[in-house]
């Protein structure tokens, strides 16, 4: 039973005061964390550390069960990136399981390993790691492999068939870097290797979607389509100094300049992260931005880029669809904040006014009283 004297208006008020607070100290911690999230939308690097921070949390063996799957999958350079995470993140791992990871890394990096990749970077042009990835920028940087690129994709163009013009775009620009990089001696080096990655990215089918469709209406707008003709109708790889001049002609460098910083933030990503994680950096844009985005989160997170983008995905660059359920928490958060004030106002109000009409009764009664016993009041009249 509730007793007379308190009204059931101000029972009601507290209990809405009570149920807001409540709800208020229920939904805080994910509020907080939205709008922290929300807040750290334009850098990748404190909007990754959120993340992972949340999933670690949730699941702490993550990181040793990836750490295995990516040596199962011969993989040591990404088992290696999520050793640095779990040290940053101050995960305990297996002395065994890191000491297997150093050992792996350690094959990996052997001469006779690092010698065999590079020779097949130099002669395939493709790169998957460091030492391949030398091997094709070497062959690149002495025109090689873009003369060969251009040619073969330019004589596509003047038959008719079907024709790779990203792949003729990246080679075309990358003869006039070259020539750059030879000026410069080494100054346009990163912007070399990161065409020829995207070039590789390409050719493997590691480029994401938008980000291809995107480079290839660049590339096209690079190329002089009938000065290219006229170069490769007579060009070969026998005779790479004419070609490569007759190429570079076609080179529209007023054109090039998304393609060129395109470039540029993939060399960032590289001499960070290294080619692999370029590579799961390109495989993951859908334009630019994201590259832009992946370059700055390597700059900040060094070697942990790879398991990042392994473990977050697109979510490591930018917020996704969850978002909308940030924005619900943040809006719930708000809804139990107004309900708390406006129930401590409901309440403040109506224990007052009980206050005051207790009081008023209180001076009723006392001038009652007064009023049904007059010879109480004639004294002190006379008085």
């Amino acid at each position: 039973m509730i007793p007379q004297r308190i009204k059931p208006g101000i029972v009601l008020a507290v209990a809405g005061l009570l149920a807001s607070a409540a709800v208020g100290a229920a939904w805080w911690p994910h509020a907080y964390r939205a709008g922290a999230v929300i807040a750290a939308q334009e850098d990748p690097a404190r909007l990754s550390d959120l993340q992972i921070a949340v999933l670690l949390k949730s699941d702490s063996a993550i990181v040793a069960r990836q750490i295995e799957e990516a040596l199962a999958a011969g993989d040591p350079d990404l088992a290696e990136s999520f050793v640095a995470l779990a040290r940053e993140h101050r995960v305990a791992l297996d002395a065994a399981l890191v000491q297997r990871v150093s050992d792996a890394v350690a094959a990996e990096k052997a001469p006779t390993a690092v010698a065999m990749r590079f020779a097949t970077g130099l002669v395939t042009g493709q790169a998957d790691d460091v030492a391949s990835l030398s091997g094709t920028v070497a062959g690149d940087l002495f025109v090689f492999g873009d003369i060969r690129d251009a040619v073969r994709e330019g004589k596509h163009l003047v038959m008719g068939e079907e024709t790779d013009r990203l792949v003729l775009g990246l080679a075309t620009a990358g003869l006039a870097v070259t020539a750059a990089t030879y000026v410069s001696v080494g100054g346009a080096a990163p912007v070399r290797a990161g065409l020829t990655l995207v070039k590789d990215a390409r050719k493997v089918g590691r480029l994401g979607e938008g980000l291809a469709a995107w480079a290839g209406r660049s590339a096209r707008e690079v190329v002089d389509a009938p000065l290219l003709q006229q170069a490769v109708a007579s060009g070969s790889v026998l005779r790479p100094g004419e070609t490569a001049t007759a190429i570079r002609a076609a080179f529209r460098a007023e054109k090039a300049g998304a393609l060129i910083r395109l470039g540029k933030d993939v060399g960032r990503i590289t001499e960070k992260a290294g080619t692999r994680g370029a590579l799961d950096s390109l495989k993951l844009a859908e334009g630019p931005k994201d590259v832009a985005r992946a370059a700055r989160l390597a700059e900040a997170k060094g070697g942990q880029t790879r398991a990042i983008l392994k473990l977050l995905g697109r979510g490591a660059l930018l917020l996704t669809a969850g978002a909308f359920n940030l924005a619900l928490w943040l809006f719930g958060a708000l809804l139990s904040l107004f309900g708390f004030i406006a129930s401590l106002k409901a309440t403040t109000e109506r224990a007052t006014q009980a206050w005051i009409d207790r009081g008023k009764r209180r001076r009723l009664r006392r001038m009652q009283a007064a009023a049904a016993r007059p010879e109480l009041v004639a004294p002190a009249a006379c008085g």
